[in-house]
């Protein structure tokens, strides 16, 4: 039978030495111990393309290449790390995959996605998204410098807290209608996402939708998939 952990939100920096190390032992102690491991979406907390970040975080690169010998490990981008690519693939053997992704686990079907794309309220960050994942964009900003691209990362993290900071948690969550707008076309499905940080399960009618909460340089949690499916808390 096969074991399927889920996670999100990591949001891994090299400045927090000790998250790095905490992730590392899960890696160690509880994802090689499975089938496969989905991660969906910010792994990492920027990513500033597969040639400048895959250098700069050395140690995660080694541990999943390591993992990867054990268990297959599936990789979402999310809204911090949505230039990884194929350099990211050949380094850690890890495989990423585009939103949504259905799963089918012991005769269940999970949808899998990383959340931002229902958080329809927030029309200033879904504007900003559609613009940083034009290909053109996305083209101009992989053949800058480093330093520039370091500038205007930290730019937009600015004003992302800035813009945190008075925008309502309702904002901030998912938007009903839109999340019953796509279960709709995945009858028989449940969802999985992350992004919101609000760790919690909702049953509805038709599907349930549970979320992944993020991660601290201590705690973790996860969806564990074996014979049921069940939460998993992680220090």
């Amino acid at each position: 039978m096969t074991t399927t952990l889920i996670i999100s939100d990591l949001h891994l920096t090299n400045i927090e030495e000790d998250k790095v190390i905490f992730f590392n032992r899960f890696c160690e102690n509880h994802a090689s111990k499975v089938d496969q491991l989905f991660i969906l979406g910010d792994l990492f907390n920027t990513w500033l393309g597969d040639d400048v970040s895959i250098k700069s975080y050395k140690a995660i690169i080694s541990s999943l290449k390591q993992l990867t010998k054990q268990t297959k490990v599936f990789v979402m981008v999310g809204n911090r790390d949505f230039l990884l690519s194929r350099k990211f693939e050949a380094a850690t053997d890890c495989k990423i995959i585009k939103e949504p992704y259905e799963l089918e686990h012991n005769s269940k079907k999970y949808l899998l996605i990383h959340g931002d794309s229902l958080c329809t309220d927030d029309i200033n960050y879904q504007k900003l998204k559609k613009v940083l994942r034009n290909p053109i964009i996305k083209f101009i900003f992989l053949n800058l410098p480093k330093s520039a691209r370091l500038k205007l990362t930290g730019q937009l993290r600015k004003r992302s807290i800035e813009a945190q900071s008075y925008k309502s948690v309702k904002i901030m969550d998912v938007n009903q209608i839109a999340v019953n707008n796509l279960m709709e076309k995945y009858q028989g499905f449940d969802l999985i996402h992350g992004h919101t940080h609000m760790q919690n399960t909702h049953s509805m009618d038709s599907y349930t939708r549970y979320v992944l909460g993020d991660w601290s340089t201590n705690k973790g949690n996860a969806i564990k998939l074996s014979e049921d499916l069940e939460w998993l808390e992680f220090n």
